[in-house]
């Protein structure tokens, strides 16, 4: 974005206090101007690669994103199976380190270790089961293909498998076992386990089959191939995978435990790390920072934060050797740091403030370090606003933790589904490592509120209209990437009849009415 306003320039200086000549401000109060938009401007022109870590200008990025979006590091928002759906997107998901170290691992080993396409079968009964156990099982997972394994679990022997095509829920006797009705397995076709997915899916179509299963030289079922995955699969080009072809994942950090917990996840294969703390310009995110850079190298990146001043950037930058900074105090929607210690700045200001240093130290130095905005994100309009003022990506937890992959359960009120959503800082959590509240181990008072959103569906279904959104207020602005983005953008404040105008509420829209009748 072209500078707009001064940078944290002092304008009382006493005894007390410094006030900076700054009013604090919010993504909401910017709207973003049109430009140029040449007929090469259209959205599959759009490219959304960002880079993820430091770089000298003069060798360009090495680390990428193929979408500027990562998952915020909450157990309620980062779990393994939103991990896999995220980077099958192109992004990255931080797994939260408010849990044992052997809990956090195993979360990124079951990432690495996930092999698109190859599904490990969730629905299994065993053979002695009903018809009505069926049911319910469809019914809870959604799946309409169940393997019947020799003890109902999902690694025993395969016997065959249960689809909606054996039998008829509203005319067969529920009672009747499900070995009456179940295909056996001397009448599937079936693959064995270190098949790729290549063959797999060939095997697929030769058959024409929708589901293959994957079985090890006992017998045992190992994963099943399904058909509408290879489709899934051709439709997320941007998937983000290692140098193994394995799907990319990060891991959070606190300032405590952080040479045992890093090790452990280096070993398990994570691809980036950050230091998770509500604020990072301190010694002890410095030193942590340090520590990994120089025990693991160019191995995995380490991201620090959070900070809201260029001050903040520029130590974890030197000090640290950060190969990205996280931006943002008491912005997130559950976050009360502000309300709680009267502590931190309006998210606005604090982007476009550290903007202004990491270019100052790229030209000064010749090394780029990204900076990723952290959030005060409660719209896509507010997610384009803090791309086009600076921020190389954006960490939300909100936008993930509503979505179908996100690691709690959905529950329904008054009609609306909702997931549960709660703050490290909530008692809930109890995340004390990243509060420095006392010097006793544990949460003092609370800086995160317990809460719910509503359910938002699948994670694909709500990032493709949120990339759409994007991709088209790029081209309105007459650029093709986030880097042109920065560079032209161009925005004005708004006022508060401003918002009113742009809105509807000079008309009565359909769905309102219809509901009210009701």
């Amino acid at each position: 974005m072209r500078p707009s306003s001064r940078s944290d320039c002092l304008i009382k200086e006493g005894t007390v206090a410094q006030i900076i000549d700054d009013i604090s401000r919010t993504f909401h109060e910017y709207l973003l101007l049109p430009g140029l938009t040449k007929k090469e401007h259209v959205p599959s022109n759009v490219n959304l690669r960002v880079p993820l870590g430091r770089y000298k200008l003069k060798d360009g990025p090495k680390h990428f994103l193929n979408i500027p979006f990562v998952s915020a590091a909450m157990q309620s928002v980062s779990g393994d199976a939103l991990a896999i759906a995220l980077a099958r997107k192109g992004g990255c998901a931080f797994t939260f380190c408010s849990q044992p170290i052997a809990a956090q691992t195993e979360m990124v080993r079951s990432v690495k270790e996930h092999k698109a396409g190859f599904v490990e079968s969730d629905s299994n009964l065993s053979p002695t089961c009903t018809l009505q156990d069926a049911v319910a099982l469809r019914r809870r997972t959604g799946h309409s293909t169940i393997a019947i394994t020799q003890d109902g679990s999902k690694n025993s022997k395969l016997l065959g498998l249960l689809t909606s095509k054996d039998f008829w829920e509203f005319k067969d006797d529920l009672s009747r076992p499900i070995s009456e009705f179940f295909t056996p397995v001397e009448r599937l076709i079936l693959a064995e386990d270190g098949i790729s997915l290549q063959d797999a899916t060939e095997k697929l179509w030769k058959h024409k089959k929708e589901c293959l299963p994957v079985i090890d030289k006992h017998g045992n079922l190992k994963s099943l191939v399904f058909r509408r995955d290879y489709f899934d699969h051709k439709s997320n080009p941007d998937e983000l995978t290692d140098g193994r072809k394995r799907l990319f994942v990060g891991a959070a950090l606190n300032t405590h435990d952080y040479r045992e917990r890093a090790k452990a996840l280096v070993d398990a294969g994570v691809d980036c790390l950050v230091i998770d703390s509500s604020d990072g310009h301190t010694e002890w995110q410095a030193e942590a920072a340090a520590w990994v850079k120089e025990q693991f190298g160019d191995a995995v990146l380490i991201g620090g934060g959070n900070v809201v001043t260029a001050e903040g950037f520029q130590y974890l930058v030197e000090q640290g050797q950060v190969d990205f900074v996280k931006i943002g105090i008491g912005g997130g929607s559950i976050c009360i740091t502000r309300e709680q210690k009267g502590l931190g700045r309006g998210q606005a200001s604090a982007v476009m403030a550290v903007a202004a240093a990491r270019d100052a130290y790229a030209k000064k130095s010749g090394v780029y370090v990204p900076i990723c905005s952290d959030g005060g994100l409660n719209s896509d309009t507010n997610i384009i606003v803090a791309l086009a003022m600076g921020a190389d990506f954006l960490m939300m937890g909100k936008y993930f933790a509503s979505t179908e992959e996100s690691p709690t359960e959905k529950i329904t009120y008054r009609g609306r589904v909702y997931k549960p959503y709660w703050g490290e800082g909530s008692n809930r959590a109890r995340n004390w490592q990243r509060y420095k509240q006392s010097d006793r181990p544990e949460l003092v008072f609370e800086e995160g509120v317990d809460a719910y959103v509503p359910y938002s569906g699948p994670l694909s279904d709500k990032l493709n209209v949120t990339l759409a959104k994007l991709k088209s207020a790029m081209c309105n602005a007459g650029v093709l990437s986030i880097k042109e983005f920065h560079n032209e953008a161009r925005l004005t404040r708004v006022s508060e009849l401003t918002i009113i105008e742009g809105g509807t509420s000079t008309v009565e829209q359909l769905d309102r009415m219809q509901s009210e009748h009701r």
